[in-house]
């Protein structure tokens, strides 16, 4: 399946899209024992599996916070991962000259939720020619993704879409507005449910996030219900040894069950 992504509507196959992994590339372990799992059980459940994992974690709210093993040595590490599983890869970008670099390296570009009315930023990752997942900021309403499509596919980029991470709720607490996907839906683009990123608890007064994993599947199945294309979710074999989102991942192992509920979902609403 790698490369098999130039066009976005090939992960439309009936059933919804996966994208998962680590929140980072920690090591140079964790990715492959990831993808190799997933991709058992997306294989066998015929769910179109994207590997996720960030080269580097920019946005961090303490300045002692892990961001990564080094850029290059990650973005390899996810090369390889690609390869040798055949996946299609994603990547966080950052940065217009990360645009660049990670175009060499990953299938599918994505811009974080902060970023997202970066013009700069969009057009430069509009520009490589990846597919660009745009993530939908905590402070941005559905409809307004809008302005963000139209930067990538003015760029002359048609391959873009848009994935609902939450929105802020106070200081401390994000919730979902699950009209959101239907509105977004509507835009013309596939949409994503973030489902662990959404269970995020941010800015904590430690300088850390926290989250609500127990809520992980309660959030998956109505996403799925709402009409979401693709789950996106942080996994990791050891969510409390994790050096980032550990409070908000799912463990790995309770992955495939989660999945085949979701395919019971899917194939019921549909």
């Amino acid at each position: 399946m790698l490369g098999s992504i130039k066009n976005i509507n090939h992960l439309q196959s009936g059933n919804f899209f996966l994208i998962a992994g680590p929140c980072v590339v920690e090591d140079d372990r964790v990715p492959f024992l990831v993808a190799e799992k997933v991709k058992g059980i997306c294989d066998r459940l015929q769910i179109p599996y994207i590997f996720k994992a960030s080269f580097k974690k920019a946005n961090r709210s303490r300045i002692d916070s892990f961001q990564g093993i080094g850029d290059v040595k990650a973005m390899s590490i996810i090369r390889q991962v690609g390869e040798k599983f055949s996946l299609p890869t994603l990547t966080d970008i950052h940065t217009e000259n990360d645009a660049v670099r990670a175009a060499e390296y990953a299938d599918v570009l994505q811009i974080p939720a902060f970023l997202c009315r970066q013009t700069d930023l969009l057009i430069a990752a509009a520009k490589t020619g990846k597919p660009v997942n745009i993530k939908k900021g905590q402070f941005v309403s559905p409809d307004s993704m809008k302005f963000a499509i139209d930067k990538v596919i003015h760029s002359g980029n048609p391959n873009v879409f848009i994935t609902e991470r939450g929105t802020t709720f106070g200081f401390n607490d994000l919730v979902v507005d699950f009209r959101g996907i239907p509105m977004m839906k509507a835009l013309g683009v596939p949409v994503v449910l973030d489902v662990t990123h959404s269970l995020q608890i941010p800015n904590r007064a430690s300088g850390t996030a926290g989250g609500h994993p127990q809520f992980i599947e309660t959030l998956a199945k109505a996403g799925i219900a709402a009409g979401a294309d693709g789950i996106f979710l942080e996994t990791h074999p050891d969510p409390g040894s994790a050096k980032s989102d550990g409070e908000n991942m799912l463990p790995l192992e309770l992955l495939e069950d989660l999945l085949e509920k979701l395919c019971r979902i899917r194939k019921a609403v549909s």
